[in-house]
Protein backbone atom coordinates (compact mmCIF):
# COMPACT_ATOMS: atom_id res chain seq x y z
CA UNK A 1 0.00 0.00 0.00
CA UNK A 2 3.04 2.30 0.19
CA UNK A 3 2.59 3.29 -3.45
CA UNK A 4 -1.00 4.48 -2.85
CA UNK A 5 -1.43 8.19 -2.14
CA UNK A 6 -4.42 9.28 -0.04
CA UNK A 7 -5.88 12.67 -0.88
CA UNK A 8 -8.16 13.85 1.90
CA UNK A 9 -11.00 16.36 1.48
CA UNK A 10 -10.24 17.50 -2.07
CA UNK A 11 -12.73 18.91 -4.57
CA UNK A 12 -14.01 16.73 -7.35
CA UNK A 13 -14.00 18.14 -10.89
CA UNK A 14 -14.96 16.81 -14.34
CA UNK A 15 -16.08 13.45 -12.92
CA UNK A 16 -16.36 10.42 -15.19
CA UNK A 17 -16.70 7.84 -12.46
CA UNK A 18 -19.50 5.52 -13.58
CA UNK A 19 -19.97 6.77 -17.15
CA UNK A 20 -16.62 6.65 -18.94
CA UNK A 21 -15.16 9.38 -21.07
CA UNK A 22 -14.72 8.24 -24.67
CA UNK A 23 -11.98 9.73 -26.84
CA UNK A 24 -10.34 8.82 -30.13
CA UNK A 25 -6.60 8.30 -30.21
CA UNK A 26 -5.31 10.63 -32.93
CA UNK A 27 -2.40 8.33 -33.76
CA UNK A 28 -4.17 4.96 -33.84
CA UNK A 29 -7.77 6.02 -34.54
CA UNK A 30 -8.96 3.67 -31.78
CA UNK A 31 -11.50 4.62 -29.15
CA UNK A 32 -10.21 4.98 -25.62
CA UNK A 33 -12.48 4.47 -22.63
CA UNK A 34 -11.45 6.12 -19.39
CA UNK A 35 -13.06 6.46 -15.98
CA UNK A 36 -11.43 9.58 -14.64
CA UNK A 37 -11.72 12.79 -12.66
CA UNK A 38 -9.68 15.73 -11.48
CA UNK A 39 -9.06 16.54 -7.84
CA UNK A 40 -8.41 20.12 -6.74
CA UNK A 41 -6.49 20.94 -3.58
CA UNK A 42 -4.46 23.75 -1.97
CA UNK A 43 -0.84 24.10 -3.02
CA UNK A 44 0.30 23.02 0.46
CA UNK A 45 -2.00 19.99 0.66
CA UNK A 46 -0.25 17.10 2.42
CA UNK A 47 -1.45 14.60 -0.15
CA UNK A 48 -0.04 16.67 -3.00
CA UNK A 49 3.37 16.82 -1.33
CA UNK A 50 3.30 13.04 -0.85
CA UNK A 51 2.34 12.60 -4.49
CA UNK A 52 5.23 14.75 -5.75
CA UNK A 53 7.66 12.95 -3.44
CA UNK A 54 6.50 9.57 -4.77
CA UNK A 55 6.79 10.80 -8.36
CA UNK A 56 10.38 11.98 -7.78
CA UNK A 57 11.32 8.62 -6.24
CA UNK A 58 9.83 6.72 -9.19
CA UNK A 59 11.65 8.96 -11.68
CA UNK A 60 15.00 8.57 -9.94
CA UNK A 61 14.60 4.80 -9.82
CA UNK A 62 13.61 4.55 -13.50
CA UNK A 63 15.67 7.20 -15.23
CA UNK A 64 18.65 7.27 -12.87
CA UNK A 65 21.09 10.08 -13.75
CA UNK A 66 18.69 11.41 -16.39
CA UNK A 67 15.82 11.82 -13.93
CA UNK A 68 16.20 15.57 -13.48
CA UNK A 69 16.38 16.21 -17.23
CA UNK A 70 13.36 14.01 -17.97
CA UNK A 71 11.32 15.54 -15.17
CA UNK A 72 12.18 18.99 -16.51
CA UNK A 73 10.82 18.04 -19.96
CA UNK A 74 7.67 16.64 -18.36
CA UNK A 75 7.19 19.80 -16.31
CA UNK A 76 7.39 21.95 -19.44
CA UNK A 77 4.75 19.94 -21.34
CA UNK A 78 1.37 19.80 -19.59
CA UNK A 79 0.06 16.91 -21.65
CA UNK A 80 2.87 14.72 -20.27
CA UNK A 81 1.88 15.12 -16.62
CA UNK A 82 -1.20 14.45 -14.54
CA UNK A 83 -0.77 17.38 -12.17
CA UNK A 84 -0.34 21.12 -12.36
CA UNK A 85 -1.35 24.54 -11.11
CA UNK A 86 -4.96 25.56 -11.43
CA UNK A 87 -4.11 28.51 -13.68
CA UNK A 88 -3.18 26.02 -16.39
CA UNK A 89 -6.79 24.82 -16.61
CA UNK A 90 -8.26 27.62 -18.69
CA UNK A 91 -11.79 27.70 -20.08
CA UNK A 92 -11.43 28.17 -23.85
CA UNK A 93 -14.56 30.34 -23.97
CA UNK A 94 -13.83 32.73 -21.11
CA UNK A 95 -10.00 32.45 -21.12
CA UNK A 96 -10.20 32.25 -17.32
CA UNK A 97 -9.34 29.30 -15.05
CA UNK A 98 -12.24 26.94 -14.47
CA UNK A 99 -14.25 27.34 -11.27
CA UNK A 100 -12.28 26.31 -8.21
CA UNK A 101 -8.90 26.03 -9.95
CA UNK A 102 -7.39 29.52 -9.47
CA UNK A 103 -4.78 29.56 -6.72
CA UNK A 104 -4.94 25.78 -6.29
CA UNK A 105 -3.33 22.65 -7.75
CA UNK A 106 -4.91 19.60 -9.33
CA UNK A 107 -4.22 15.93 -9.97
CA UNK A 108 -5.89 14.02 -12.81
CA UNK A 109 -6.42 10.31 -12.25
CA UNK A 110 -8.12 7.64 -14.31
CA UNK A 111 -8.31 4.00 -15.33
CA UNK A 112 -9.98 1.83 -17.97
CA UNK A 113 -12.38 0.25 -15.46
CA UNK A 114 -14.64 1.96 -12.93
CA UNK A 115 -12.91 2.79 -9.63
CA UNK A 116 -13.87 1.42 -6.26
CA UNK A 117 -16.46 3.48 -4.41
CA UNK A 118 -16.28 3.69 -0.64
CA UNK A 119 -19.40 4.14 1.48
CA UNK A 120 -19.67 6.66 4.32
CA UNK A 121 -18.89 3.90 6.84
CA UNK A 122 -15.58 3.17 5.11
CA UNK A 123 -16.67 -0.09 3.53
CA UNK A 124 -16.31 -0.68 -0.22
CA UNK A 125 -19.44 -0.89 -2.34
CA UNK A 126 -19.66 -3.96 -4.51
CA UNK A 127 -19.67 -2.78 -8.13
CA UNK A 128 -21.89 -5.76 -8.94
CA UNK A 129 -24.56 -4.12 -6.75
CA UNK A 130 -25.50 -1.75 -9.55
CA UNK A 131 -28.18 0.20 -7.68
CA UNK A 132 -26.01 0.92 -4.64
CA UNK A 133 -23.02 1.76 -6.81
CA UNK A 134 -24.97 4.17 -9.01
CA UNK A 135 -26.70 5.75 -6.00
CA UNK A 136 -23.34 6.46 -4.37
CA UNK A 137 -21.90 7.81 -7.61
CA UNK A 138 -24.81 10.25 -7.95
CA UNK A 139 -23.78 11.92 -4.68
CA UNK A 140 -20.48 12.89 -6.33
CA UNK A 141 -20.69 15.98 -8.50
CA UNK A 142 -18.29 18.61 -9.73
CA UNK A 143 -17.61 20.83 -6.74
CA UNK A 144 -18.26 18.37 -3.92
CA UNK A 145 -15.53 17.17 -1.56
CA UNK A 146 -14.16 13.66 -1.70
CA UNK A 147 -11.46 11.45 -0.26
CA UNK A 148 -9.57 9.61 -2.95
CA UNK A 149 -6.83 7.01 -3.31
CA UNK A 150 -4.53 7.38 -6.32
CA UNK A 151 -1.40 5.65 -7.55
CA UNK A 152 1.24 7.49 -9.61
CA UNK A 153 3.09 5.67 -12.38
CA UNK A 154 5.54 6.57 -15.11
CA UNK A 155 4.90 6.43 -18.83
CA UNK A 156 7.87 5.50 -21.01
CA UNK A 157 6.83 4.26 -24.45
CA UNK A 158 6.47 5.27 -28.10
CA UNK A 159 4.17 8.10 -27.03
CA UNK A 160 6.83 9.66 -24.83
CA UNK A 161 7.78 9.88 -21.18
CA UNK A 162 5.38 11.22 -18.60
CA UNK A 163 3.80 10.81 -15.20
CA UNK A 164 0.28 9.40 -14.91
CA UNK A 165 -2.04 8.46 -12.09
CA UNK A 166 -4.39 5.54 -11.49
CA UNK A 167 -7.75 6.29 -9.88
CA UNK A 168 -8.08 3.59 -7.23
CA UNK A 169 -11.01 4.56 -5.01
CA UNK A 170 -13.29 7.51 -4.21
CA UNK A 171 -15.38 8.37 -1.13
CA UNK A 172 -17.87 11.23 -0.81
CA UNK A 173 -16.71 13.58 1.96
CA UNK A 174 -19.08 16.55 1.86
CA UNK A 175 -21.10 18.98 -0.20
CA UNK A 176 -19.60 21.99 -1.90
CA UNK A 177 -20.72 24.72 -4.26
CA UNK A 178 -21.33 23.03 -7.63
CA UNK A 179 -19.00 24.09 -10.42
CA UNK A 180 -20.44 25.84 -13.44
CA UNK A 181 -23.61 27.85 -13.84
CA UNK A 182 -26.65 26.22 -12.35
CA UNK A 183 -30.02 26.02 -14.02
CA UNK A 184 -31.63 29.44 -14.45
CA UNK A 185 -34.77 29.95 -12.38
CA UNK A 186 -37.39 31.59 -14.62
CA UNK A 187 -40.43 30.66 -12.53
CA UNK A 188 -41.04 34.32 -11.68
CA UNK A 189 -42.20 35.15 -15.20
CA UNK A 190 -44.94 32.51 -15.15
CA UNK A 191 -48.36 32.93 -13.59
CA UNK A 192 -50.89 30.37 -12.47
CA UNK A 193 -52.78 28.54 -15.18
CA UNK A 194 -56.56 29.09 -14.91
CA UNK A 195 -58.41 25.82 -14.99
CA UNK A 196 -61.49 25.68 -17.23
CA UNK A 197 -64.32 23.19 -17.24
CA UNK A 198 -64.18 20.93 -20.22
CA UNK A 199 -66.76 21.87 -22.87
CA UNK A 200 -68.64 19.05 -24.66
CA UNK A 201 -67.53 18.66 -28.21
CA UNK A 202 -70.00 19.87 -30.86
CA UNK A 203 -71.53 17.08 -32.95
CA UNK A 204 -69.82 16.61 -36.27
CA UNK A 205 -72.16 16.48 -39.25
CA UNK A 206 -71.55 13.77 -41.81
CA UNK A 207 -70.29 15.25 -45.08
CA UNK A 208 -72.64 15.07 -48.05
CA UNK A 209 -71.92 12.26 -50.46
CA UNK A 210 -70.25 13.69 -53.54
CA UNK A 211 -72.10 13.36 -56.82
CA UNK A 212 -75.13 11.65 -55.32
CA UNK A 213 -75.42 8.39 -53.51
CA UNK A 214 -72.34 6.18 -53.46
CA UNK A 215 -72.30 3.29 -55.87
CA UNK A 216 -72.68 -0.20 -54.48
CA UNK A 217 -69.35 -1.92 -53.87
CA UNK A 218 -68.31 -4.22 -56.67
CA UNK A 219 -67.92 -7.92 -56.07
CA UNK A 220 -64.52 -9.36 -56.84
CA UNK A 221 -64.34 -11.45 -60.00
CA UNK A 222 -64.69 -15.20 -59.69
CA UNK A 223 -61.48 -16.94 -58.81
CA UNK A 224 -60.25 -14.30 -56.34
CA UNK A 225 -59.82 -15.52 -52.80
CA UNK A 226 -58.99 -13.62 -49.65
CA UNK A 227 -56.72 -10.67 -50.29
CA UNK A 228 -53.11 -11.49 -49.80
CA UNK A 229 -51.47 -9.85 -46.80
CA UNK A 230 -49.03 -7.11 -47.72
CA UNK A 231 -45.43 -8.03 -46.88
CA UNK A 232 -45.17 -5.37 -44.18
CA UNK A 233 -48.13 -6.90 -42.34
CA UNK A 234 -46.62 -10.37 -42.16
CA UNK A 235 -46.02 -11.66 -38.68
CA UNK A 236 -48.09 -8.98 -36.91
Amino acid sequence: MSDIIYLSNVRLSFPHITEPQRTINEQTGKEKISFNAEFIMPVDHVGLQQFLKAYAALALDKWKDNASAVMGMIQNERRLRCFGRGEEKVNKKTFQPYDGYAGACYITAGRDTSPQLIAADGNPIDSANTMAYQATARTMYGGCYVNVAVKPWLQDNQYGRGVRCDLVAVQFAGNGEPFGAGATDVSGIFGAVATQAAQPAAPVAMPAAPFGAPAAPQQPPAGFGAPSMPPFMMGR
